[in-house]
Parts: C-alpha cells; structure tokens; sequence
C-alpha cells in the first residue's frame, strides 16, 4: 500500500548555496519520515536541483561543453594496442540529440531535461502554465586524450576488450574503474594540463558555471575485474579550491563521463544516449550528488534484480528495469533511447504524485507505477514492529 506523503511544497526555497561557486542552483526541502545512512529517523530532507526555483517563473539557459575523449589502449610494451574515440557523427548525434533539441514530450516540447524537470514540479508551475524552463547551450570543445596503461597500480589488468566473434573487431573497451579516474580527474592542486579535465579547465572550455560532458564511445568500467562490469557513465564534480577572484569561494565543476553505445552492446535497447540522458538527468536532480532521500527499494518483477539506494538519482531508480528503461524518440533522421527516469515524487514518497499527469516516471509514465515499501531502514530492510 503506498504511503501518504507532505507534497514537499515549502515556502522557503532558497537560490544559490553560500561559499560555493558553480553551476546555477536552487534548494528545497520535503517532509517524510524515514532514516538516515546510520538508522537515525530522519523527517526533513533538503536538496538541492539546478536553475531556479519552479515559483520563479524565470528560464535558465546553461552552457553545456562536450569534449570528446579519445581513449588509447596500451599494451605491456607501451604500443597502443587499441584506439576508442567518438567519431564526428557521434558527436553531431548528441549535440543534435532530444537533450539539446526540441522534442514533443506529453509534458510539452522541449528538451529533454527541461521537460522532465517541468513534469516533477507540475503542481508548483501552475499546473504547466508558468514559463519556467531550464535550458542547456551545448557547445562542442577540443577533443582530449587518454592513455590506458596496460596494468593497474597493484598489477593487475588495467582494461580488457570485447571483439566481435566474426570479425574480431573491437566493440567494447572495459577499464578499470580507479585507474580511469585517477586519469580522467586533475591530482594536483594547482590543477595542471595531464588530464582531459584539467586541460579543459586550464583552456577555459569548461567553467564552474557549465553542465560539462566528457563524451567517450563504447567505453566502459568495472569495478576490481571485468566480473563486475558496466559503468556506463557517472556524474560529480572536480572541486578545486577558490582564490580572491572569485571571493575565494569552493570551486564545483559539474561534470559527467557518459559513453555513447552502439546497438546490441547492452540489454532491454539501452544505445547511444541513454548513459548520457541518464547522467544529465541527475545532475539536474542532483548536481553536487549530496541530495539524500529515505531509503528506497526497486525491484524488477521479471527477472529479480533490485536496487537500494537512499539518494535522489532519478536514473538508477529505471536501470535495473527489464521494462520501458528506455524511451524511443526519433528525431533529426534517428530514433534515439534516452532512458526513462523517475521523478521527484517518487522520491518524496507523494501519494498521489503532483507531477504531470500523476505520474512516478518520465518520458514513460508507465514505466514506475508504484512507490517504494515504506520506511526502510538502511540497507532497505524492514523496522521491527513496535
């Protein structure tokens, strides 16, 4: 049985987080008793979204950099075994993509992040009549460069390659999950150009103010070995100190990795956008990846699989989804799968939902019909009786 909840409406929203500088932000709260990560009951959950409040009224247009990242695979010489690059027409695919392009939703025509901030907050919009909107501007940077060495820091196999079985031509790059990182993210503090994101900070192609994507193609992580694979994409921040220019506040660079896949590689029609619409999706729901949530349980009734989380990531919720994960959007000459995420309500535990058609999931309303069991304590596990 769903559990009733407060509509998380308070008057109280607030713009911008004091002593950080980054992208721009409005914060909230919602009402529902739960627990925290330590099993401490917990009724007051704050978060944090990009844009402006939905009362405002007021568009947001956010500069949105994608950077390529070609990605070299080297072998125990050296030599580059292997090269991952995104080639032009992926790129002009994204850029030309459902989250930078118009497309005709059920909540309206717009983009794709737009539209489904516009469906979770509905009832706070005027039931759709305000003109608030939150854009991105994608602007297309250099391509940088990584280089894959051939064994982890405790010798172990930095990355592995999927080969077609006809053919043996390359499909799929897995590398290890540290090693990436640690290539991938500025070391050094002041930050330097030896990585893809370092050099676009140092060139000016991303700033604190943007929604930036390091855009890979088939490029994927596992965790330890390749038994615990695919991270597809992730989203955070590089933080970086502040100085007197910019009043020394904390510098956030919200970023995400996010590889383009071609067909076939994955399960249940997750290609070419879906890591990345993932991605963004959450970084619009939760771009310093600090919003917690009570806990919250999914499970797919088909195959079994479950997530527990207690975090605001509206894309994690659909992943493990045998079932309408994806949503088939055609446009520009081709279909396109962003995936289907949940939305707010879900995670405020709202029975009935105030989103766009009293729905629990966006594009698809179909896709989340119900609520999570609760309250849960951490781990998902049911409190005892009283």
């Amino acid at each position: 049985m769903d559990k009733p909840g407060v509509h998380g409406v308070t008057p109280a929203a607030t713009v911008g987080i004091p002593g950080v500088d980054t992208v721009e932000n409005w914060s909230d709260q919602f009402i529902f008793p739960g627990f925290d990560s330590d099993g401490n009951p917990q009724s007051v959950w704050p978060y944090t979204m990009v844009g402006t409040p939905p009362e405002s009224g007021q568009s947001t247009t956010i500069q949105a950099p994608v950077i390529p990242v070609s990605v070299e695979l080297l072998d125990a010489n050296g030599n580059v075994a292997y090269r991952f690059r995104p080639s032009h027409d992926i790129t002009r695919a994204v850029l030309t993509s459902p989250v930078f392009e118009p497309f005709a939703f059920t909540s309206g025509t717009g983009q794709y992040n737009d539209q489904m901030m516009r469906a979770e907050f509905w009832e706070r919009i005027n039931d759709g009549e305000s003109n608030w909107h939150t854009n991105l501007e994608p602007h297309l940077k250099q391509m940088r460069h990584m280089q894959i060495p051939f064994l982890t820091a405790s010798g172990t196999n930095a990355w592995q390659v999927v080969v077609s079985a006809a053919a043996g031509n390359p499909l799929l790059a897995m590398i290890d999950s540290d090693t990436f990182s640690n290539l991938l993210f500025p070391t050094t503090v002041p930050v330097t150009n030896g990585t893809p994101i370092g050099a676009a900070e140092l060139a000016g192609d991303i700033t604190t103010q943007d929604i930036s994507t390091f855009l890979f193609n088939d490029t994927v992580l596992f965790i330890g070995n390749v038994s615990v694979c695919c991270i597809v994409g992730f989203h955070g921040a590089d933080v970086e100190p502040g100085d007197a220019s910019n009043g020394n506040n904390t510098r956030f660079f919200v970023l995400n990795y996010s590889s383009w896949t071609s067909p076939d590689v994955f399960r249940f029609g997750a290609e070419d956008i879906t890591a990345f619409s993932h991605e963004v999706a959450e970084t619009f729901n939760d771009p310093l990846v600090n919003n917690a949530t009570p806990w919250w349980l999914n499970t797919d009734r088909r195959t079994g699989a479950a997530i527990c989380q207690n975090n605001l990531e509206v894309g994690d919720v659909i992943e493990i989804l045998s079932g309408n994960p994806v949503y088939a959007a055609a446009l520009n000459g081709r279909t396109y799968h962003p995936q289907n995420v949940a939305l707010f309500p879900w995670f405020a535990f709202q029975s009935p939902s105030s989103a766009h058609l009293g729905a629990y999931s966006f594009p698809d309303e179909t896709t989340l019909l119900k609520l999570s069991p609760a309250p849960l304590l951490p781990g998902c596990k049911t409190p005892p009786p009283h």
